[in-house]
């Protein structure tokens, strides 16, 4: 059966990252198909964030071997049904001075798990899979990136050409409408993919955005959550897209900067982009407590369990794994957090804010189980305390509809139609339209999906979603 979604997920791993790409591999086949998993800066350095990926399928790998021979199914279906590419992008904001969210997600990006847990990181060889063989004059080093390159080797193909180039090449080859980008970290790579090519970035069936605040406050600053900070310009680039006259709401230029990557898109473009925002409004309220967790994985991490009959031959590697990033995660945020501070120590929460843009591209039907309304969201740029801020007019204001302005032959200049009183092009109905998430099927719901998912327990039940169809194997 094809899946219903084809994907491409662009990603700063990062905790709550590595947590939705987990997802996604272990979605069924009929769900999801994972093409490209397409690296970028921010909540760490790019080649942190590329090493915690390799080390994920490292650890994917070790648990169908451990699976495997405790006579438990593999799990990941859609990993073993579609080996994606891993390609590297983006090292730093279009124009941004460079943030990072080391301080939360520690210097590597997982806890600090490279450093306090050496043993559970792989061997550093598998930098040279992202070489280019046929640069490099030594011989060993070439025949380790040929061997790579080998489809019958390890669970992913590595690509030694920017993720901007992989993520335009896919769309390039695959029919219009086929293929939805799954954008969890700054906009960056997408940003650049859209001003190199900005028909062929237009042909994505859907590009689905975990940024912004809508209505509540940041987690960066007071008005800007972490991503659409990380690299304003971009999101707000993206955001422009949405607009039949992206460049109504460009962002503007900043003095002294001419760098080409900031250039206007083409007058005329074929189509508006489809762009759905899961912002701090909607993602925060699903939550993974540390309660939860340990209650789920306790039997994993203790073969003589109780619960395991037969008793386990080891501790499972990835709940081996996945438990030494979450406790310093889980310490951090008890430590940020001034209500994480008094509540019980299992009632202390890491809001899954990337997996549940993965939980929306699995769903049998989106726009039922995952309501959205559409809005003129625009990306503050150039403001000092509002860099990121996600700006929605609420005023009331009449708005003009939109009208053929005659300027559609080539070379004709397209006449703005001006609105009294109308500071910003608010009003004259060529704003950006962004569908901004505003429910799912179920807050509480969601960290027991996620945790039966990724790993694969044996008891089930199913929940259904507003529709009445059913939507996921919650296993408990």
């Amino acid at each position: 059966m094809a899946p219903r979604n084809r994907i491409i997920i662009d990603t700063d791993p990062g905790v709550d990252d590595i947590l939705a790409i987990l997802l996604a591999f272990a979605a069924k086949p009929e769900e999801l198909e994972v093409l490209l998993l397409s690296l970028t800066f921010g909540n760490v350095e790019v080649q942190s964030c590329l090493r915690n990926v390799v080390t994920l399928f490292h650890y994917i790998e070790k648990e169908q071997t451990w699976r495997r021979e405790n006579g438990k199914p593999e799990g990941f279906e859609a990993l073993k049904a579609c080996k994606p590419i891993v390609a590297v992008g983006a090292e730093e904001p279009l124009a941004d001075q460079i943030m990072l969210a080391d301080y939360f997600h520690g210097i590597d990006g997982l806890g600090g798990i490279h450093h306090s847990h050496p043993h559970l990181t792989p061997a550093d060889t598998w930098k040279s899979l992202f070489k280019a063989a046929a640069s490099s004059s030594d011989p060993e080093e070439v025949s380790a990136a040929n061997e790579a390159q080998d489809p019958s080797h390890a669970l992913f193909t590595p690509s030694t050409k920017p993720a901007a180039e992989e993520m335009l090449r896919l769309l390039r080859e695959n029919e219009p409408d086929t293929i939805t980008i799954v954008a969890i970290g700054p906009l960056t790579n997408l940003a650049i993919a859209a001003f190199i090519d900005p028909e062929t970035f237009l042909r994505a069936k859907e590009v689905v955005v975990m940024g912004g605040a809508i209505d509540v406050p940041g987690n960066m600053t007071p008005g800007a959550e972490f991503n659409t900070y990380a690299d304003s310009v971009a999101a707000a680039r993206i955001f422009a897209l949405t607009s039949t006259h992206p460049r109504m709401t460009m962002p503007p230029t900043p003095p002294g900067n001419q760098d080409a990557l900031l250039a206007p898109y083409p007058t005329k473009l074929s189509r508006q982009l489809k762009l759905t925002l899961f912002p701090l409004d909607i993602t925060t309220p699903h939550a993974l407590t540390r309660g939860t967790f340990t209650a789920h994985t306790l039997p994993l991490l203790a073969p003589s369990s109780p619960q395991n009959t037969p008793p386990l031959t080891s501790p499972s590697p990835l709940a081996t794994w996945t438990a030494a990033f979450l406790a310093p995660t889980f310490a951090k945020i008890a430590s940020l957090d001034a209500a994480a501070r008094t509540a019980p120590p299992d009632a202390v929460a890491l809001q899954l804010h990337d997996p549940c843009c993965v939980w929306y591209a699995m769903a049998a039907a989106p726009s039922v189980e995952f309501p959205a309304v559409v809005k003129d969201v625009r990306v503050e740029t150039a403001g000092q305390w509002t860099r990121g801020f996600c700006v929605v007019d609420g005023r009331g204001r009449q708005r003009m509809e939109e009208e053929d302005d005659g300027g559609d032959e080539e070379g004709e200049v397209e006449v703005e139609k001006e609105v009294v009183g109308d500071h910003g092009r608010w009003l004259g109905g060529r704003g950006n339209a962004v569908r901004v998430c505003v429910g799912s099927p179920g807050f509480d719901v969601f960290q027991g999906v996620l945790l039966g998912r990724v790993f694969g327990t044996t008891t089930t039940t199913t929940t259904t979603g507003a529709g009445g169809g059913e939507l996921f194997e919650v296993r408990k």
